[in-house]
């Protein structure tokens, strides 16, 4: 309890509640870092050394721990020995970096020093790469006087301990992020078990479901076929009876699970771990919204377009490349759980856009901007090749951020381009109609072996998809490689003619994304120009 009440501290940036629902304060090692330092505050002086894992030194959510232990200490040293698995960071020579420990989360030495007349702050960093016996080594070799300290500056909101390239910062953090703008967001939906509650094909899913219904069937004969273990949030015979209780029937709907893959699932709380019902309620209903990440460990390509609800990683393996959070366009009236698919009278929706964002736009630009304009804007501006470059850094540590011009030309200019993308990436575009890929060659139509060469995607040993160009084939969109994603998770399947269809206008889709972003790349240096205050 009391060690639960002095964690508080850590929730604080810059004297604001950091507002944060998900975190990960309550971590052993964060809380005999907090004892720690409380210790030594009481004492006035003292040095705390500690080897933790290493997400505190760049987790956004982590800035008020950064900010507290700055106030408390003279001297800061962070030696970051790096390790973490699902980075796959590198040397600068390019070889592999392993962890001193054999677990899955980097590893950092620390030293906080506190004087009892204070001193001057001073923030020191160093970085090791490397395979573990060459950091053993080099361990061995260093104590803290010999080591080559790179001295940090961090700085407000997230005051990392680790160097950033901050030379657009001010300029970034000008920009209004893309919460603010749709102020009703969160990540997609976690099934816990998508094999049983997702499938390409509903005619598969309604059988599983139908047995999971049928009582007559005993709970031993349900959990070995379909591979259903209880947890501590799933139980599978009182899960069962409440579900068999439901009009489960109208409970089947689409998602879209990876980009341009939409499947069926079966949409219920005794099912599905975490449904996310306030915001995917939204989606069940004629609706777009944005898919961004929060947080990844790549350079920044996490942005698709939905018009279903969301698998949670849409746009990679959270933790790796970060989870994928919806943004819905509009919003509709909130409904009885009971009776989540119900109809609402039309006229009833409202844009989940910032009121304020409306009134700045319409008093610089004279007129009445539409939910859709600024959400087509928005949509071009996180394609432009030229923003994701500028602002790499600031794109990997929290949602991404969006300027908007003075230019209303401008404005509608790129919307309109948004649009096109929009409209590709549904696969709705007419320019879609007559595909630049073909599927030329009879056969067995069996997904063996995918593999690509001389601008062919070959599926088996004689049959491809011809005209993929390299650039389209290496695309991807957020942590996965689209072209080849997609037939990777059809592997052993047979494809239908509608499936062949689909992945003609993939790569079409993914050819005409790359010839617009070239088009919003000319435009974007006017929008930061003309940026609104």
């Amino acid at each position: 309890e009391w060690i639960t009440k002095e964690i508080e501290t850590y929730k604080y940036v810059d004297g604001k509640h950091f507002g944060e629902k998900k975190h990960w304060l309550g971590n052993d090692y964060v809380k005999f870092i907090r004892f720690a330092q409380w210790k030594i505050d009481q004492l006035g002086e003292g040095v705390l050394g500690f080897i933790t894992g290493n997400s505190y030194l760049d987790n956004i959510t982590f800035g008020g721990i950064r900010q507290s232990l700055m106030k408390s200490f003279d001297e800061i040293y962070i030696l970051d020995l790096h390790g973490n698995s699902s980075k796959e960071e590198k040397t600068s020579d390019g070889s592999k970096d392993e962890n001193v420990f054999d677990i899955q989360q980097g590893v950092s030495i620390a030293f906080f020093i506190k004087h009892k007349k204070g001193k001057n702050k001073s923030i020191m960093h160093y970085s090791l790469l490397g395979l573990r016996e060459t950091k053993y080594s080099w361990l061995n070799n260093h104590n803290i006087q010999n080591i080559d300290w790179k001295k940090l500056k961090p700085n407000s909101p997230y005051y990392f301990f680790i160097p950033r390239e901050e030379k657009h910062i001010l300029d970034y953090y000008n920009f209004i992020s893309i919460q603010d703008v749709f102020p009703i967001n969160n990540v997609g939906i976690i099934t816990a078990r998508d094999k049983f509650a997702i499938d390409m094909e509903k005619d598969k899913l309604l059988r599983r479901v139908k047995d999971f219904s049928n009582l007559k069937k005993s709970d031993e004969e349900i959990r070995l076929a379909y591979n259903l273990k209880d947890t501590s949030t799933f139980k599978l015979n009182k899960f069962r009876k409440q579900f068999s209780l439901e009009n489960w029937e109208n409970y089947f709907t689409e998602i879209l699970f990876r980009p341009f893959d939409i499947r069926t699932i079966i949409y219920s709380r005794w099912v599905i771990e975490r449904p996310i019902y306030d915001t995917m309620r939204n989606m069940l209903e004629e609706n777009i919204g944005i898919v961004t990440s929060r947080q990844t460990n790549s350079d920044f390509r996490h942005v698709f377009i939905s018009k279903k609800i969301i698998e949670f990683n849409l746009t990679g393996t959270a933790g790796k490349y970060g989870s994928g959070y919806l943004f819905p366009l509009y919003l509709y009236p909130t409904t009885d759980k009971k009776d989540l698919f119900s109809e609402h009278e039309s006229g009833e929706k409202k844009p989940n856009i910032k009121p304020e964002l409306f009134a700045e736009l319409k008093k610089n630009y004279r007129k009445e901007i539409i939910p859709e304009e600024i959400f087509y804007y928005i949509y071009a501006i996180l394609f432009s090749n030229l923003y994701r470059t500028k602002y790499a850094e600031f794109l990997k540590i929290d949602f991404p951020r969006v300027p908007f011009t003075t230019d209303y030309k401008l404005f509608t200019t790129l919307g309109k381009l948004g649009k096109q993308l929009s409209e590709l990436h549904l696969l709705k575009s007419k320019k879609l109609d007559n595909p630049i890929s073909k599927f030329p060659i009879l056969g067995t139509r069996k997904i063996e072996r995918p593999k690509y060469e001389d601008e062919k995607v070959w599926i088996n040993k004689t049959q491809y998809f011809n005209n993929v160009k390299e650039e389209v084939w290496q695309y991807q969109v957020g942590g996965y490689q689209v072209c080849e994603k997609w037939l990777k998770d059809r592997k052993g399947k047979t494809l239908k003619l509608e499936e062949i269809i689909n992945y003609c206008k993939i790569v079409t889709a993914l050819s005409k994304t790359i010839e617009l972003q070239s088009e919003i790349d000319k435009l974007y240096e006017s929008v930061e120009k003309t940026l609104l205050e």
